[in-house]
């Protein structure tokens, strides 16, 4: 293989927890924390979507417990920094619409009997350029994310929430983890 075909650019970009998909993912993960800590059994198939002034909870979620979905949006919200109107987005006056239902009786007879449900598929690969068994790109973009989120935790900006990282290498082929 020739040098030119070997070596290549490879980018990956990491965002921190005030970009609205991480919101909308952290917002879904306080939703599956909550009922699995009332309701081991619960059943929870839970997206998030949040937009200028509103966020809107909606899926499928068969369980016992109570969830007092609009205070969890809102702590949730408030948590990343989205706590004033001046921000653009406020975890007190932005909009919450949920529209959760119990899980369809087609998908809780595949489970019930011993099925996955309506699982999704994914696919990856590890490598051996980080001790995570992740790209170097995707590494050390996460790691500058991280890092300007303890920045704002610790008061050191005023204002950081939504903000993304972009790293960008010159490679070679990668080798798979063994």
């Amino acid at each position: 293989m020739s040098e030119a075909l070997r070596n290549f650019l490879f980018t990956s970009e990491s965002v921190t927890e005030g970009h609205p998909d991480k919101i909308a993912d952290q917002i879904s993960d306080a939703v599956l924390d909550e009922v699995m800590r009332h309701d081991p059994k619960g059943r929870v198939a839970c997206e998030t979507l949040v937009t200028t002034g509103i966020a809107v909870v909606a899926g499928e979620i068969t369980t016992s417990a109570h969830v007092d979905y609009d205070e969890l949006v809102r702590a949730t919200i408030r948590g990343v920094g989205y706590d004033r109107a001046k921000y653009g987005y406020d975890a007190d006056t932005c909009a919450v619409m949920c529209t959760v239902k119990r899980q369809s009786p087609d998908i809780a007879m595949g489970v019930d009997t011993g099925g996955a449900g309506d699982q999704g598929l994914m696919f990856g690969f590890a490598c051996d350029e980080t001790e995570e068994l992740m790209p170097m790109p995707i590494q050390l973009a996460h790691h500058l994310t991280q890092r300007l989120s303890q920045i704002r935790k610790a008061n050191k900006v005023d204002f950081l929430p939504r903000c993304w990282t972009q790293k960008r290498n010159i490679t070679s082929t990668r080798r798979a983890a063994s």
